[in-house]
Order: C-alpha cells, then sequence, then structure tokens
C-alpha cells in the first residue's frame, strides 16, 4: 500500500487480478492437483484484495498515536480468519486428491454419466427431455452408459 493513505499500488492490484484468474482457470481443471492449486492461488488473491481494503496507517494499538492516523484492524482480522479457513479447504482437497490418487493411480475427477448425456445432446443439438422417473432397471431412456449397472445387476443375480 502506498504509504500516503492515496490507496493501493497499481502493482498490488495486478498481483490480485493475476492470483484470482490463475486461480479459477486451475479450478476449472480436471485434475485435483491443480484444483488445489486454483484453491490456494485464489485464497491468496483474495486474501490480498482484503487487505487492500483497509486504511494504510500505524499500528492500531491505542496510545501509540492520534486514532485518525491508525490503519483498520478489520481487515487484517478478516485476512486471518481466511487463511485458517483456506488452510483447512487446502488440507481436506490434498487428503482427497491423495486418496484419490492411492486408490486408482490417478487424480482426475472422472465424467459423470449425466456430463456425458449432456455432451452427446449438445452434439446432436437437440434440448433434454424432462425425467418423469418411474422407469425399471435398465428401462431409463436418458442413461448414456447403462453397461455397468447390467453388469452388476447380473453378478448379483448369478451370486444369489
Amino acid at each position: 500500500m502506498n504509504t500516503g493513505g492515496t490507496g493501493p499500488s497499481i502493482v498490488l492490484v495486478l498481483a490480485v487480478g493475476v492470483l484470482a484468474g490463475t486461480g479459477v482457470t486451475l479450478l476449472l481443471e480436471r485434475s485435483l492437483t491443480r484444483i488445489l492449486l486454483g484453491v490456494i492461488l485464489l485464497g491468496n488473491g483474495v486474501n490480498l484484495l482484503i487487505l487492500l481494503g483497509g486504511r494504510s496507517g500505524g499500528a492500531p494499538v491505542v496510545g501509540t498515536g492520534p486514532p485518525g492516523d491508525f490503519s483498520d484492524p478489520l481487515p487484517q482480522a478478516m485476512v486471518l480468519t481466511a487463511i485458517v479457513i483456506t488452510f483447512g479447504l487446502t488440507a481436506f482437497l490434498a487428503a482427497v486428491a491423495y486418496r484419490s490418487w492411492y486408490l486408482s493411480g490417478d487424480d482426475e475427477v472422472p465424467d459423470d454419466l449425466e456430463d456425458r448425456q449432456i455432451v452427446q445432446l449438445a452434439e446432436r443439438n437437440e434440448i433434454a427431455s424432462r425425467d418423469l422417473g418411474g422407469e425399471g432397471p435398465g428401462d431409463d431412456p436418458e442413461q448414456v452408459d447403462p453397461g455397468p449397472a447390467h453388469r452388476r445387476l447380473r453378478r448379483a443375480g448369478g451370486e444369489q
């Protein structure tokens, strides 16, 4: 921040933009490692943005100077809280990414059946029909890939 109290410098504003933009870009990836890095970068960008919203000045300690010259302590307290929240979310995402890598050998998020259905409808330029429900197993026309369910049913039926 500028010492004259005129507001944030252009370098800090650009740093917030780069951190937030890079974080959002990484959040849109399929790899959990990149999503984790995106959360970290976005959290740091938001923390810097919150700090830029505060007034610069002296330490907010009573008796060290006139109260009009103190920096605003609220953004500092909010950033401390945001750091703790970001750390907890980072630890959770790191555990999820490690567990995914441990079980499957890959940390990429797989497609859902609904995602594949939307892609196929978009390729055919169709509008999805309303799902009324009530279909039996294997009779649901909205399911794109019902193959694994049939295999599970055959296995379950053969074991009984």
